[in-house]
C-alpha cells in the first residue's frame, strides 16, 4: 500500500527485526495429534477468496464509515465533541476508523510473519501443517484490510508504537512458544474482541462482513495456540512459567494503556490531551477497553499461565471476570455467524440469478 494515503509521515517503508530462529525439521511423517490434524483439515476447508466472498462494490461513507451510533465514539459527551460541527465530527469518525483498520492491517502483517516463523521453528509436523494454512489466512487478512483502507477509507495510519513494541518482542524472541503466546494468544486475542465489536455493532455491510469472515479464521488460530501451549507448558519449570507470565502482564498493561488512538487526536485540530484524559475517565471507554481482554484472560487461564501475580494483575485491571468465559462457545458462535452470513450471501445471489432468468 502506498504511503501516500497515510495521515502521518511514515519514518521508513520497511522494518527489520532480527530474530535468530532455529529451523526444526521433523521426520516423523506418520504420526500426529488428532486435534491438531482436525484443525488442519478445517483450515483447508475454510479457505476463502476475498475477491469473491466480499462485495467490494459497496460504497462507504467516509464521514460515517462504521455506521455506529455517535454514543460509541470515544470522546462522545466531551467538551471537544460538543464543540464540533457535523463536518468535524465526520472527520473524527473517518480518522478513528482509519486508525483502527490500520492497526488491524499492521497486526495482520505481524501475524503473517509469525505464522511463517512457526512453520519452521515449531516441533511436530502436525503443527507445521496447520501453521501453513494460517500463513495463507494471514496473507488474505492483510489483503482485505489493505484494500478496505486503500479503496474505501482512502486514509491510513502508521503502526501504533505499543503494537510495534509488542510485535518486536514477539518476532525477535527465538523460542517457538513465545511466538504462539505473543501472537496467537495476546495480539490475536485482542484483535478478535475488537473485530467482534465491529461485527456486532456496525451497520456498514462491507466492514461487518469483512470482520465476520476474518474472525472465523482467527478463532481457529487462537485454538491452535491453545492446543500447542496447553501441552507444552506443563513441561516447563516454575521459573520458565514465571517469565512467560511476566511477559503477558507487561504486554497486557501496554495494550491497555497505549491503544487509545493518541496519534489521531494529535493529528486532528483538537485538544489531544483533553480527548485522551476524557477517554481514560469515560465509563464507556473503560467498558470497551475491558472487553478487549475478553478472549485473552480465559485463554491464559486455559493454557495454565494464571499464577497469583497474573490473577492480581487482572483483578487490578478490572478484567478478572473474564476468567471463566467459555472459549469453545465463543469459537462456535464466531463460526456460526460467519456461516449464516455466507448462507445469506449465497441465497441472495441465487435469488438474483433466478429473477434475472425469469425476466
Amino acid at each position: 500500500m502506498s504511503t501516500r494515503i497515510y495521515a502521518l509521515p511514515v519514518d521508513q517503508t520497511q522494518w527489520h527485526v532480527p530474530s535468530g530462529d532455529t529451523t526444526i525439521f521433523d521426520w516423523e511423517y506418520d504420526e500426529g495429534r488428532d486435534r491438531l490434524l482436525a484443525l488442519y483439515e478445517k483450515g483447508k476447508q475454510k479457505q476463502w477468496n476475498a475477491a469473491d466472498r466480499l462485495d467490494w462494490s459497496i460504497e462507504v461513507d467516509v464521514n460515517d464509515p462504521m455506521g455506529v451510533p455517535e454514543q460509541t465514539i470515544a470522546i462522545y459527551g466531551s467538551r471537544v465533541w460538543d464543540s464540533l460541527g457535523p463536518r468535524e465530527r465526520g472527520m473524527v469518525r473517518h480518522h478513528l476508523a482509519s486508525w483502527q483498520f490500520s492497526q488491524f492491517l499492521h497486526g495482520e502483517q505481524g501475524a503473517l510473519i509469525c505464522a511463517s516463523k512457526i512453520v519452521h521453528t515449531v516441533p511436530g509436523l502436525d503443527a507445521k501443517f496447520y501453521a501453513a494454512t494460517q500463513v495463507m489466512d494471514e496473507a488474505r487478512h492483510v489483503e482485505v484490510y489493505s484494500r478496505y483502507l486503500r479503496e474505501k477509507l482512502r486514509l491510513a495510519y502508521p503502526i501504533n508504537p505499543g503494537l510495534k513494541a509488542l510485535l518486536n518482542d514477539v518476532i525477535s524472541d527465538s523460542r517457538w512458544d513465545m511466538t504462539y503466546l505473543g501472537m496467537q494468544v495476546l495480539i490475536e486475542g485482542l484483535a478478535l474482541a475488537a473485530f467482534g465489536l465491529i461485527r456486532d455493532n456496525a451497520t456498514e455491510p462491507l466492514a461487518q462482513a469483512l470482520n465476520t469472515y476474518v474472525m472465523q479464521d482467527e478463532a481457529r488460530h487462537v485454538a491452535f495456540g491453545r492446543l500447542a501451549l496447553r501441552e507444552f507448558y506443563p513441561e516447563l519449570t516454575s521459573a520458565e512459567l514465571a517469565e512467560r507470565e511476566e511477559f503477558c502482564i507487561e504486554a497486557c498493561h501496554m495494550m491497555q494503556e497505549r491503544f487509545v488512538g493518541e496519534e489521531v487526536w494529535r493529528n486532528l485540530d483538537v485538544d489531544a490531551d483533553e480527548c485522551i484524559s476524557y477517554m481514560r475517565a469515560s465509563e464507556h471507554f473503560r467498558a470497551f477497553r475491558s472487553h478487549l481482554f475478553s478472549r485473552i484472560v480465559p485463554t491464559l487461564n486455559d493454557i495454565g499461565l494464571f499464577g497469583d501475580k497474573m490473577r492480581r494483575t487482572f483483578a487490578d485491571m478490572g478484567i478478572i471476570g473474564y476468567e471463566r468465559h467459555n472459549l469453545e462457545a465463543l469459537i462456535e458462535q464466531d463460526e456460526k455467524i460467519a456461516a449464516d452470513l455466507d448462507r445469506a450471501r449465497i441465497e441472495e445471489v441465487e435469488t438474483a440469478i433466478a429473477h434475472g432468468g425469469a425476466d
